[in-house]
Protein backbone atom coordinates (compact mmCIF):
# COMPACT_ATOMS: atom_id res chain seq x y z
CA UNK A 1 0.00 0.00 0.00
CA UNK A 2 1.54 3.36 -0.56
CA UNK A 3 2.10 5.96 2.57
CA UNK A 4 1.20 9.40 1.62
CA UNK A 5 2.15 12.03 3.03
CA UNK A 6 -1.42 12.68 4.82
CA UNK A 7 -1.18 9.45 6.20
CA UNK A 8 2.25 10.55 7.72
CA UNK A 9 0.85 13.76 9.39
CA UNK A 10 -2.37 11.49 11.01
CA UNK A 11 0.40 9.66 12.68
CA UNK A 12 2.83 12.10 14.07
CA UNK A 13 -0.40 14.34 15.49
CA UNK A 14 -1.30 11.46 16.75
CA UNK A 15 1.69 9.80 18.58
CA UNK A 16 3.91 13.14 18.41
CA UNK A 17 6.47 10.54 17.09
CA UNK A 18 8.91 11.74 14.53
CA UNK A 19 7.84 12.08 10.83
CA UNK A 20 10.64 9.58 9.69
CA UNK A 21 9.57 7.21 12.89
CA UNK A 22 6.05 7.32 11.43
CA UNK A 23 6.60 6.71 7.79
CA UNK A 24 8.74 3.68 8.41
CA UNK A 25 6.05 1.88 10.42
CA UNK A 26 3.25 2.54 8.21
CA UNK A 27 5.49 1.13 5.63
CA UNK A 28 6.17 -2.13 8.31
CA UNK A 29 2.01 -2.20 8.97
CA UNK A 30 1.19 -1.58 5.16
CA UNK A 31 -0.82 1.45 5.53
CA UNK A 32 -2.56 -0.22 8.77
CA UNK A 33 -2.97 2.86 11.50
CA UNK A 34 -3.65 1.07 14.31
CA UNK A 35 -0.87 -1.61 13.65
CA UNK A 36 1.20 1.57 13.04
CA UNK A 37 0.77 3.22 16.70
CA UNK A 38 1.16 -0.05 18.16
CA UNK A 39 4.79 -0.42 16.53
CA UNK A 40 5.37 2.74 17.55
CA UNK A 41 4.58 1.69 21.08
CA UNK A 42 6.65 -1.44 20.94
CA UNK A 43 9.70 0.47 19.61
CA UNK A 44 9.29 3.14 22.49
CA UNK A 45 8.68 5.80 20.30
CA UNK A 46 5.08 6.47 21.13
CA UNK A 47 5.78 6.60 25.08
CA UNK A 48 8.47 9.06 24.74
CA UNK A 49 5.98 10.97 23.09
CA UNK A 50 3.94 11.48 25.69
CA UNK A 51 6.64 12.93 27.35
CA UNK A 52 6.30 15.63 24.75
CA UNK A 53 4.26 18.42 27.14
CA UNK A 54 6.99 17.94 29.82
CA UNK A 55 9.21 21.53 29.80
CA UNK A 56 12.84 20.64 28.93
CA UNK A 57 14.73 23.88 30.45
CA UNK A 58 18.38 22.26 31.27
CA UNK A 59 20.62 20.19 28.81
CA UNK A 60 23.90 21.30 27.22
CA UNK A 61 25.47 23.38 24.71
CA UNK A 62 28.06 21.90 22.33
CA UNK A 63 30.67 23.22 19.86
CA UNK A 64 32.79 21.49 17.10
CA UNK A 65 35.09 22.28 14.67
CA UNK A 66 37.12 21.29 11.40
CA UNK A 67 40.58 20.35 11.83
CA UNK A 68 41.69 23.55 10.17
CA UNK A 69 38.68 25.67 11.43
CA UNK A 70 37.18 26.33 8.37
CA UNK A 71 33.82 25.24 9.45
CA UNK A 72 32.14 25.23 13.16
CA UNK A 73 29.19 23.79 14.72
CA UNK A 74 26.73 24.89 17.43
CA UNK A 75 23.87 22.52 19.00
CA UNK A 76 22.06 23.06 21.99
CA UNK A 77 19.95 20.23 23.62
CA UNK A 78 17.76 20.43 26.08
CA UNK A 79 16.23 17.42 28.75
CA UNK A 80 14.09 18.39 32.14
CA UNK A 81 16.21 18.16 34.61
CA UNK A 82 20.31 18.65 35.01
CA UNK A 83 20.56 15.78 36.81
CA UNK A 84 20.47 13.86 33.15
CA UNK A 85 22.47 16.71 31.62
CA UNK A 86 25.16 15.42 34.14
CA UNK A 87 24.72 11.98 32.64
CA UNK A 88 27.45 10.56 29.96
CA UNK A 89 25.16 9.12 27.58
CA UNK A 90 23.43 12.45 27.42
CA UNK A 91 26.91 14.21 26.92
CA UNK A 92 28.17 11.83 24.30
CA UNK A 93 24.85 12.48 22.51
CA UNK A 94 25.06 16.35 22.35
CA UNK A 95 28.91 15.51 21.65
CA UNK A 96 27.78 13.29 18.77
CA UNK A 97 25.49 16.04 17.29
CA UNK A 98 27.81 18.92 17.42
CA UNK A 99 30.18 16.91 14.98
CA UNK A 100 26.64 15.84 13.20
CA UNK A 101 25.60 19.45 12.45
CA UNK A 102 28.66 20.63 11.13
CA UNK A 103 28.43 17.50 8.29
CA UNK A 104 24.93 19.04 7.81
CA UNK A 105 24.83 21.00 4.40
CA UNK A 106 21.48 21.81 3.46
CA UNK A 107 19.69 24.03 6.39
CA UNK A 108 16.99 21.56 6.35
CA UNK A 109 15.64 20.68 10.01
CA UNK A 110 13.98 17.53 9.03
CA UNK A 111 17.22 16.78 6.98
CA UNK A 112 19.41 16.97 10.17
CA UNK A 113 17.06 14.68 11.78
CA UNK A 114 17.05 12.43 9.22
CA UNK A 115 21.17 11.92 9.34
CA UNK A 116 22.30 8.75 10.07
CA UNK A 117 23.77 8.65 13.85
CA UNK A 118 25.11 4.94 14.53
CA UNK A 119 23.12 3.02 12.56
CA UNK A 120 19.50 4.94 12.95
CA UNK A 121 18.60 8.30 12.27
CA UNK A 122 19.04 11.33 14.90
CA UNK A 123 14.90 11.14 15.56
CA UNK A 124 15.08 7.71 16.26
CA UNK A 125 17.77 7.69 18.23
CA UNK A 126 16.84 11.05 20.19
CA UNK A 127 13.26 8.86 20.95
CA UNK A 128 14.88 5.99 22.23
CA UNK A 129 17.24 7.85 24.70
CA UNK A 130 13.71 9.77 25.61
CA UNK A 131 12.04 5.98 25.97
CA UNK A 132 15.18 4.77 28.22
CA UNK A 133 15.72 7.40 30.12
CA UNK A 134 12.09 8.67 31.18
CA UNK A 135 12.68 12.23 30.43
CA UNK A 136 11.51 14.44 27.45
CA UNK A 137 14.22 15.39 25.16
CA UNK A 138 14.63 18.12 22.47
CA UNK A 139 17.00 18.95 20.23
CA UNK A 140 16.29 22.92 20.20
CA UNK A 141 18.73 24.70 17.75
CA UNK A 142 21.80 23.90 15.85
CA UNK A 143 23.48 26.16 13.43
CA UNK A 144 26.70 25.38 10.98
CA UNK A 145 28.93 28.16 10.33
CA UNK A 146 30.77 28.01 6.87
CA UNK A 147 32.32 31.33 4.97
CA UNK A 148 34.73 31.13 2.98
CA UNK A 149 38.40 33.08 4.10
CA UNK A 150 37.03 32.39 7.78
CA UNK A 151 38.37 30.45 10.56
CA UNK A 152 36.30 29.23 13.85
CA UNK A 153 36.91 29.27 16.88
CA UNK A 154 34.60 28.66 20.39
CA UNK A 155 34.29 28.55 24.07
CA UNK A 156 32.17 26.31 26.31
CA UNK A 157 31.73 27.72 29.77
CA UNK A 158 29.99 26.21 33.24
CA UNK A 159 29.84 22.78 31.70
CA UNK A 160 28.31 23.55 28.18
CA UNK A 161 25.94 25.97 29.95
CA UNK A 162 26.64 29.00 27.29
CA UNK A 163 28.30 27.82 23.97
CA UNK A 164 29.77 30.54 21.48
CA UNK A 165 31.60 30.16 17.98
CA UNK A 166 32.89 33.46 16.75
CA UNK A 167 34.21 33.46 12.66
CA UNK A 168 37.56 35.54 11.94
CA UNK A 169 37.94 36.62 8.48
CA UNK A 170 41.68 36.48 8.10
CA UNK A 171 44.65 34.75 6.07
CA UNK A 172 46.10 33.42 8.99
CA UNK A 173 45.85 29.81 10.06
CA UNK A 174 44.10 28.70 12.77
CA UNK A 175 47.31 28.33 15.58
CA UNK A 176 48.05 31.63 14.97
CA UNK A 177 44.27 32.89 15.54
CA UNK A 178 43.40 30.35 18.18
CA UNK A 179 44.17 31.99 21.61
CA UNK A 180 42.45 35.57 20.38
CA UNK A 181 39.54 33.32 18.99
CA UNK A 182 38.94 31.44 22.28
CA UNK A 183 39.18 35.04 23.94
CA UNK A 184 36.87 36.87 21.96
CA UNK A 185 34.42 33.85 22.28
CA UNK A 186 35.01 34.20 26.07
CA UNK A 187 33.86 38.38 25.86
CA UNK A 188 30.25 36.89 24.07
CA UNK A 189 29.79 34.32 26.75
CA UNK A 190 30.68 36.93 29.23
CA UNK A 191 28.90 39.90 28.02
CA UNK A 192 26.27 38.52 25.71
CA UNK A 193 26.54 41.73 22.77
CA UNK A 194 23.86 41.74 20.22
CA UNK A 195 25.91 43.21 17.67
CA UNK A 196 29.37 42.30 16.25
CA UNK A 197 29.76 45.94 15.58
CA UNK A 198 27.99 49.14 15.26
CA UNK A 199 27.36 48.79 11.17
CA UNK A 200 25.66 45.72 12.17
CA UNK A 201 23.09 46.94 14.73
CA UNK A 202 19.43 46.77 13.61
CA UNK A 203 18.36 50.29 12.67
CA UNK A 204 14.98 49.30 13.92
CA UNK A 205 16.69 47.99 17.15
CA UNK A 206 17.51 51.92 17.19
CA UNK A 207 14.47 53.14 16.62
CA UNK A 208 12.83 51.95 19.28
CA UNK A 209 15.43 52.46 21.72
CA UNK A 210 14.74 55.87 20.70
CA UNK A 211 11.42 56.02 21.36
CA UNK A 212 11.59 54.92 24.70
CA UNK A 213 14.56 56.82 25.53
CA UNK A 214 12.69 59.83 24.81
CA UNK A 215 10.03 58.85 26.75
CA UNK A 216 12.36 58.18 29.28
CA UNK A 217 13.84 61.75 29.22
CA UNK A 218 10.46 63.53 29.11
CA UNK A 219 9.28 61.93 32.38
CA UNK A 220 12.08 62.99 33.86
CA UNK A 221 11.53 66.61 33.27
CA UNK A 222 14.13 67.32 30.66
CA UNK A 223 13.35 69.89 28.63
CA UNK A 224 11.84 69.36 24.99
CA UNK A 225 14.53 71.03 23.09
CA UNK A 226 16.92 69.19 24.86
CA UNK A 227 15.35 65.53 24.46
CA UNK A 228 17.43 64.62 20.97
CA UNK A 229 20.33 65.40 22.54
CA UNK A 230 20.34 63.42 25.62
CA UNK A 231 19.08 60.49 23.32
CA UNK A 232 21.52 60.17 20.70
CA UNK A 233 24.28 60.46 24.19
CA UNK A 234 22.34 57.50 25.61
CA UNK A 235 22.55 55.49 22.12
CA UNK A 236 26.12 56.08 21.78
CA UNK A 237 26.65 54.70 25.30
CA UNK A 238 24.16 51.78 24.56
CA UNK A 239 26.20 51.06 21.25
CA UNK A 240 29.03 50.24 23.18
CA UNK A 241 27.20 47.91 25.72
CA UNK A 242 25.31 45.80 22.97
CA UNK A 243 28.29 45.37 20.13
CA UNK A 244 31.12 43.30 20.87
CA UNK A 245 34.04 45.00 19.23
CA UNK A 246 32.77 48.31 20.91
CA UNK A 247 32.39 46.53 24.59
CA UNK A 248 35.28 46.79 27.31
CA UNK A 249 37.75 43.63 26.87
CA UNK A 250 37.20 41.73 30.27
CA UNK A 251 40.69 40.45 30.29
CA UNK A 252 41.67 44.10 30.22
CA UNK A 253 39.57 46.89 31.11
CA UNK A 254 42.23 49.76 29.36
CA UNK A 255 41.54 48.70 25.98
CA UNK A 256 38.42 47.29 23.43
CA UNK A 257 37.86 44.02 22.48
CA UNK A 258 38.22 45.88 18.80
CA UNK A 259 42.00 47.35 20.06
CA UNK A 260 42.34 44.00 20.83
CA UNK A 261 42.30 42.22 17.92
CA UNK A 262 44.03 44.82 16.38
CA UNK A 263 47.05 44.02 18.53
CA UNK A 264 46.87 40.80 17.67
CA UNK A 265 46.33 40.82 13.83
CA UNK A 266 49.17 44.10 13.76
CA UNK A 267 51.91 41.09 15.42
CA UNK A 268 51.17 38.66 12.97
CA UNK A 269 51.36 40.80 9.94
CA UNK A 270 47.62 39.70 8.73
CA UNK A 271 44.39 41.50 8.85
CA UNK A 272 41.91 39.75 11.41
CA UNK A 273 37.90 40.58 11.23
CA UNK A 274 35.47 39.63 13.27
CA UNK A 275 32.75 38.55 11.46
CA UNK A 276 30.24 36.65 13.21
CA UNK A 277 28.99 35.08 16.52
CA UNK A 278 26.87 32.81 17.63
CA UNK A 279 26.13 32.32 21.09
CA UNK A 280 23.85 29.55 23.01
CA UNK A 281 22.45 29.73 26.40
CA UNK A 282 20.71 26.65 28.07
CA UNK A 283 17.41 27.01 28.22
CA UNK A 284 17.36 30.96 27.81
CA UNK A 285 13.78 31.82 26.90
CA UNK A 286 12.19 28.86 27.55
CA UNK A 287 9.66 29.47 30.13
CA UNK A 288 10.59 26.98 33.27
CA UNK A 289 6.98 25.07 34.70
CA UNK A 290 7.80 25.50 38.45
CA UNK A 291 5.79 22.28 40.39
CA UNK A 292 5.02 21.97 44.03
CA UNK A 293 7.94 19.18 45.21
CA UNK A 294 5.02 17.20 47.34
CA UNK A 295 2.73 17.43 44.19
CA UNK A 296 5.50 15.86 41.86
CA UNK A 297 6.07 13.17 44.31
CA UNK A 298 2.82 12.45 44.54
CA UNK A 299 2.52 12.55 40.36
CA UNK A 300 5.61 10.32 40.56
CA UNK A 301 4.04 7.39 42.45
CA UNK A 302 0.40 7.58 40.61
CA UNK A 303 -1.12 9.05 43.10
Amino acid sequence: MAITAQMVKELREQTGAGMMDCKNVLVEADGDMEKAVELLREKGIAKAAKKADRVASEGLVRIAFSEDGSKGAIVEVNSETDFVAKNQEFIDFVDGLAWKVLDWVDENPESFLAMDLDGESIQTVLQGKIAKIGENMNIRRFRRESEEGCKYVGYLHSNGKIGVVVGLKTEANLDEVSVMGRDVAMQVASMNPLFVDESKVDPEYIENEKKVMRQQVLNEGKKPEMVEKIVEGKIKKEVKEICLLQQKFVKNGEQTVAQYVEDTAKSLGKDIQVVSMVRYEVGEGIEKKEECFLEEVMKQMGN
